[in-house]
């Protein structure tokens, strides 16, 4: 039998981190604790996508060397799935720094916002930016996440809150997948706040989102999916209901910020939907887990924003994970309550905070963030036939990577088969 050619080869690896089998549905409970491992490993790919993945001298038999073929020596080196971020707010202008001092001196997350802070802060440097400034800005913070080893992430809007300014955004989407290697999957966030001039009018603002805004962003192909800050002082679970109905109307898909800080039935309403996931949920109900458990919605938890606003409640991880729901993890990369864009800085507060094992942590920033965001079949596990994106650690195990909190371990980042950071 005439073996394939590969065109690139990483081989001799201490490990490689498959995560595979779990393409179909999302792993739960037991499940995320089974990444696949495969010691003395390599993995084959050609034209950006996966030939073989085994142990190095199996995979060598399956496939040939040419001239031609990159070859990466990873002994002493840990081998994982891309990494995939399944919630950041990555297009935005300015920055909140001011913030840090007024959460030290006590004020909270939702009085800042009520002040015409927070989120209403960066909508007014976002309107005044334009689109190729929110370009520039943004192509700086994913570049610094892919060497990071983010190959995929999800972006959303939610910083113009007006149809003009959110098309803007999600424009600036569309240009960042051409003109760098993360691959962005775009989710419109026009419910993400009230602006100024919809103060004393919600509902006005409600009916903007619905009539005007979502038929626009379907009509133009802007989003993938519809997502609604579901919380007290923002919009309320009959609002979030009417959006998102609407959107599914239209073609989108489904997420629900839900229950950051107060359990308000977000995570109930996103299983009813049948919400690809329910993101946050630190103050999430036993109603609600017992929803998740039980539905194809995913639980995307952001610990790196409960530790920058100086939370003492962290999502209920292990009783989840316990109780069977499919959980991911996420940086919820913002100018305010999270200006964190590393996801190994969050696989690190998660073993510590959230009390997930280091195999639950890998799993949930690959093939369970990869199903958050709808690209389960395409990226979040080194199986052959899916993408070839990888990241190769500068890690004896995979155990390492949580324990050397705070330090960037990837040494190669590998996007469709080409090598885009290190060599």
């Amino acid at each position: 039998m005439k073996k394939a050619k590969a065109d690139l080869i990483v081989r001799n690896a201490a490990e490689i981190v498959t995560c595979a089998g779990g393409t179909e549905h999302p792993r739960r409970g037991r499940e995320m604790a089974d990444i696949g491992l495969i010691r003395d490993g390599a993995v084959a790919a050609r034209d950006g996508v996966i030939l073989a993945v085994g142990r190095t001298d199996d995979v060598l038999e399956q496939v040939e060397i040419g001239e031609d073929t990159k070859v990466i020596e990873a002994k002493g080196r840990v081998v994982l799935p891309g990494l995939v971020d399944p919630h950041t707010h990555v297009i935005f202008a300015g920055s909140r720094e001011h913030e840090l001092e007024m959460r030290l001196n006590g004020m909270s997350y939702l009085e800042i916002l009520a002040r015409g802070g927070g989120i209403l802060d960066t909508v007014r440097a976002t309107r005044e930016a334009g689109l190729e400034e929110l370009i520039a800005a943004a192509g700086k913070y994913l570049a610094e996440m892919l060497v990071q080893g983010t190959t995929t992430a999800e972006a959303k809007s939610g910083y113009g809150l007006s149809t003009e300014e959110e098309v803007k955004m999600l424009e600036a989407v569309r240009e960042l997948n051409r003109l760098q290697p993360v691959e962005l999957v775009p989710t419109f966030l026009g419910a993400h706040a009230i602006p100024a001039e919809y103060r004393e009018n919600p509902e006005g603002y409600v009916d903007l989102v619905v009539e005007e805004m979502l038929p626009v962003i379907a009509r133009q192909g802007l989003a993938e999916f519809c997502d609604v800050f579901c919380e007290e002082g923002v919009f309320s679970v009959e609002q979030t209901r009417r959006i998102l109905v609407r959107a599914r109307e239209l073609g989108l898909k489904l997420k629900v910020h839900a229950d950051e800080m107060a359990s308000l039935g977000g995570a109930e309403l996103a299983s009813e939907l049948g919400a690809t996931s329910a993101d946050h949920l630190m103050a999430v109900s036993e109603k609600g887990i017992y929803d998740l458990a039980r539905a194809d919605t995913v639980a995307v938890l952001l610990p790196a924003t409960t530790f920058c606003l100086m939370g003492q409640k962290y999502a209920p991880a292990r009783r989840m994970i316990e109780q069977g729901v499919a959980v991911a993890l996420a940086s919820d990369f913002n100018p305010g309550s999270s200006p964190v864009n590393s996801l190994q800085v969050v696989m690190g507060i998660a073993c510590r905070q959230l009390k997930m094992k280091p195999a639950e942590v890998i799993t949930a920033v690959t093939i369970n963030a990869a199903h958050a965001i709808g690209r389960a079949a395409e990226v979040g596990s080194l199986e052959a036939g899916k993408r070839a994106d990888m990241v190769i650690f500068d890690a004896p195990n995979h155990l390492y990577l949580m324990y050397r909190f705070g330090t960037n371990l990837a040494e190669t980042v590998i996007k469709n088969g080409q090598v885009v950071i290190g060599g």
